[in-house]
């Protein structure tokens, strides 16, 4: 009996340590969690494993030829002799495509800068880019275009960089919003919410990007600038007897006009030209005036001409 109690003494005494160990290593693995912290490389491993391999998976996708981002832009230089049909038209012809005039800067012209002042204008238009071409034939009928060049810039790299990066954080601000509802107090919980605050700032600026990459490619960029002149430039070189004829129409164009404008300026300054004549003619007088009286003053001083006669 007395040795048959001595064995249970040591059997119980032995579960009892080992129960001891166990608490002890349960203790261990979940005290961090108990006390408020965060559990270390819980979310690192999240970013490192999950978030950064879809963003790399993402990045590394080629996008086909169909999904390329394209953004158009074309540069007009034309010239009309009516300044306001052809402005009308633009306006009418964007409206229809349903564009949209992103600036609009009209020069109407100075008598007092040149007497040839001529309006011009400067247009900054958006065109959705399947109807691109369709408005450059428009400008085309209803006006001669002297200059055209055209750009387009590939951004689907730089596009799918940026969705890639929406789509990890969109996974990353789902998970943060996980773990959240998991939170065990408040020392874990102002930290997840500070690194979600992060998250959700970055998807803002991110998809701000996205709105404006989408804005860019969907409405290609058309300036135009307008010149308003008498005569339309042709679009062929004229043969040697036409140019010519041209060239003396031109002189005698220009020479008219001169003596047109001289006349106008003639008859506009009179009032000026006018009084410049008496003021001159009033210094002439005056000097005239002068001279005769230092003329008489120095006659007086010269004795008188007397003639001897001899005896």
């Amino acid at each position: 009996l007395l040795l048959s109690g001595l064995m249970l003494v040591s059997l119980l005494v032995g579960c009892g340590a080992a129960s001891k160990d166990m608490v002890a290593m349960d203790t261990e693995t979940f005290a961090p969690m108990e006390n408020g912290a965060l559990a270390d490389g819980i979310y690192d491993s999240l970013k490192r494993e999950e978030l950064d391999s879809d963003y790399e998976a993402s990045t590394n996708e080629k996008p086909s030829v169909t999904q390329r981002k394209l953004i158009r832009k074309i540069y007009l230089d034309t010239e009309t002799e009516d300044m306001d049909a052809l402005l009308a038209a633009i306006d009418s012809k964007v409206n229809a495509l349903g564009g949209y005039m992103e600036s609009r800067e009209v020069y109407t012209g100075s008598r007092y800068s040149s007497y040839d002042a001529r309006r011009h204008a400067d247009l900054v238009i958006r065109i959705p880019k399947d109807k691109l071409d369709e408005f450059v034939a428009h400008v085309s009928k209803e006006s001669n275009i002297t200059s055209s060049n055209e750009t387009s810039d590939d951004v689907t790299l730089s596009y799918v960089a940026v969705q890639s990066r929406m789509t990890a954080l969109q996974k990353e601000e789902a998970r943060l919003l996980e773990l959240i509802d998991k939170a065990a107090n408040l020392s874990e919980l102002l930290e997840l919410e500070k690194r979600l605050t992060e998250v959700r700032t970055d998807l803002e600026n991110v998809t701000s990007q996205l709105l404006l990459y989408d804005n860019l490619v969907d409405f290609g960029t058309i300036e135009v600038s307008i010149s308003e002149v008498q005569k339309l430039t042709p679009v062929q070189e004229p043969g040697f007897f036409n140019r010519i004829g041209t060239g003396f129409m031109e002189s005698l164009k220009n020479l008219w006009t001169f003596l047109k404008e001289l006349a106008i300026f003639l008859v506009v300054a009179s009032p000026y030209l006018v009084t410049i004549a008496v003021v001159a003619l009033v210094i002439v007088l005056i000097i005239r005036r002068s001279v005769r009286r230092k003329r008489a003053a120095r006659i007086k001083k010269q004795p008188p001409f007397t003639t001897e006669t001899k005896e």
